[in-house]
């Protein structure tokens, strides 16, 4: 069965990232084709091989890009016109970057914290700008009352607690983090009336890529499909309800 739409999602690692994408891509699940984004290629083949197995069927390609403006420009443009994507209609964007930075504060630099800005909250906002690009020129740019309810698609940060409340010698990376919880506020409430879902997801606890591990089985870690569970069904989401924040963990991991 061919794909039913395009889904872009940058952060492809082994857990997380993996688990979402087999969820979006599997034909018995998202049957969306998957546009994976990361800086290595390395961590983009594996991801891709592992895909192939326990997606049979599905379409999966890989862009090497960061987070940097040109770098997602470039990677955005060959997605437009990459073969395996032509015809469908782009439905998700998912920003999935794992970014830490730990220090004691009197040693930062001020050049160091605003890179460590630039490189998160700077990413997230090249990333939804050229995922909304994407999806007004696929469906239009007309609101929801002209478009007869028609949604868009949707944009889906993955975040941590850090974007409401961190600990000491993690200053930039809970400024990295609010910023990006910020930004998707912000574009949410410009770009909802257009038919564009925007969600900032709080993930707390580990996340694995594992679906029979006894920490899963009993709570204490997430599993990543359940991850992409969760996010297909922000992605089906109509707009007589979008879901802005949600807050996901383990039964066991402590509030």
């Amino acid at each position: 069965m061919p794909p039913v739409g395009l889904a872009i999602l940058i952060g492809a690692g082994p857990n997380t990232g993996t688990g979402i994408a087999r969820v979006l891509c599997h034909p018995a699940h998202g049957n969306l084709a998957v546009a994976l984004l990361a800086r290595s290629q390395e961590t983009l083949s594996n991801t891709k091989s592992n895909l192939s197995r326990t997606a049979p069927g599905s379409v999966v390609e890989t862009f090497s890009s960061d987070t940097s403006p040109k770098s997602l420009t470039d990677a955005f443009a060959a997605i437009r016109s990459h073969k395996s994507f032509q015809g469908l209609k782009f439905r998700a964007a998912i920003y999935n970057v794992k970014h830490a930075e730990v220090k004691n504060f009197m040693t930062e630099t001020h050049e160091e914290f605003v890179k460590s800005l630039e490189t998160y909250v700077g990413g997230a906002m090249t990333f939804a700008q050229e995922s909304l690009k994407l999806l007004f020129e696929h469906h239009g740019d007309k609101g929801l009352e002209e478009a007869e309810g028609q949604k868009k698609g949707t944009i889906i940060f993955t975040g941590t607690m850090g974007a409401m409340r961190c600990n000491a010698r993690f200053a930039s990376y809970g400024a990295g983090r609010a910023g990006v919880r910020q930004l998707s506020q912000s574009i949410g409430k410009e770009f909802s009336g257009k038919g564009v879902h925007v969600c900032h997801v709080i993930a707390n606890g580990a996340i694995v890529d594992d679906s029979e591990g006894e920490d899963v089985r009993v709570g204490k870690k997430i599993k990543a499909e359940s991850v992409g569970k969760t996010y297909l069904w922000l992605i089906d989401q109509e707009p007589d309800l979008f879901t802005s924040e949600l807050d996901i963990r383990p039964a066991l991991e402590k509030y």
